[in-house]
């Protein structure tokens, strides 16, 4: 499915890091968004984020990364979703903690819902 029409592609990974943003924000209390709009925005910078600046950041650390057993992979996304919160007015995360258990939860969820529906890469 998402290996033909790439604006399907666009659409299905926009519309899970939305979905993945709304639940976080069910979930834990200090994740917050000021209406649908905010949501939308947020998801869609995220998932910009996470496949332009998450890469890069990814490089330069990887000695850190690597003694840490990557471990140090959950700050850079904790700090993707900080990121994301400081361009987007209207969506707030209540600082770097939570902000790494958020990460830590959306790692979690996106992984299983691409189990789920088969979105993982196979050889």
């Amino acid at each position: 499915m998402l290996n033909g029409n790439p604006l399907v592609r666009f659409l299905w990974f926009w519309a899970a890091n939305t979905i993945v943003l709304w639940v976080a924000a069910q979930v834990f209390p200090d994740v917050r968004f000021s209406g649908w709009q905010a949501l939308l925005v947020s998801g869609l910078l995220f998932g910009l984020v996470n496949a332009t600046l998450k890469p890069i950041l990814v490089i330069l650390t990887a000695p850190i990364t690597v003694v840490t057993l990557g471990l140090f992979l959950l700050v850079i996304n904790a700090l993707m979703l900080l990121f994301t919160s400081w361009l987007v007015p209207g969506f707030q995360v209540g600082g770097f903690w939570r902000a790494l258990l958020v990460a830590l939860f959306i790692s979690v969820f996106l992984f299983l819902v691409n189990q789920l529906f088969g979105f993982s890469k196979k050889s």
